[in-house]
């Protein structure tokens, strides 16, 4: 690997502990627009796509637009009320990317949130300005397509072998592959490393300071100390 340069995340999942609000969030969708609740795993298995194609996958027979429409708003409008107080980010989270930004390496964030959505979180948590680049499924293409993924390293003027997409989807990952990305699966979010193993990520992490003990590992790391509590 090229002297990695360019770390990109993954929003809901990756990041932060939102994936109970989100299935939450889809279900109260559902029994609003009076159509059939899918289990928690159905839900879990769409996260990381923007709402229109998760919609899609989860009512592959449903040809209502006006229904679509509802339902996205549905949801949205619950999600906001359960995201009140913006999903905690995970242990350790905030600390690492602190030391990495402050390392030098360029942050990114690739999510199928909506820019409004990821402009209302980070907000919250007083991070509007944080990321050197973030981009959303309604500004670019949805994941898996690698788009949004171009769009962060033109941005960053790296190359594929240069970043590294941080994800617990497989449209995470999925995506990182069609951009030639290397790609790294955390186990704690919406899927499980047997999943995500299957898109053959460069690493699988349980707990995300193993993503800061492997950084401080690779040849020409820009992490020069250890992280500290």
């Amino acid at each position: 690997m090229d002297k990695l340069r360019v770390l990109i995340f993954d929003w809901d999942g990756t990041l932060v502990d939102s994936i109970k609000r989100i299935v939450e969030a889809m279900h109260m969708a559902s029994d609003i627009c009076a159509v059939p609740r899918c289990t928690d795993e159905e839900v879990r298995a769409i996260i990381g796509l923007a709402m229109p194609q998760a919609y899609d996958v989860l009512y592959p027979a449903a040809d209502d637009a006006d229904l679509k429409q509802r339902y996205i708003h549905a949801y949205s409008e619950k999600y906001l009320l359960l995201e009140e107080e913006p999903s905690p980010f995970y242990s350790g989270v905030l600390d690492a990317l602190e030391h990495y930004r402050s390392a030098g390496y360029k942050l990114a964030v690739a999510t199928g949130k909506s820019r409004r959505g990821l402009h209302r979180v980070l907000s919250g948590h007083n991070m509007v300005d944080f990321f050197d680049i973030t981009r959303c499924a309604d500004e670019t293409r949805s994941k898996p397509d690698p788009l949004m993924l171009h769009e962060i390293l033109k941005y960053c003027a790296a190359t594929p072998e240069q970043a590294i997409m941080v994800g617990d989807s497989p449209f995470d990952l999925r995506m990182a592959k069609n951009a030639n990305v290397p790609s790294v699966a955390v186990s704690y979010g919406a899927q499980p490393l047997s999943v995500l193993h299957q898109e053959q990520p460069i690493l699988a992490i349980d707990d995300f300071y193993e993503l800061t003990t492997w950084l401080q590992q690779q040849p020409n790391t820009l992490l020069k100390g250890a992280l500290h509590d």
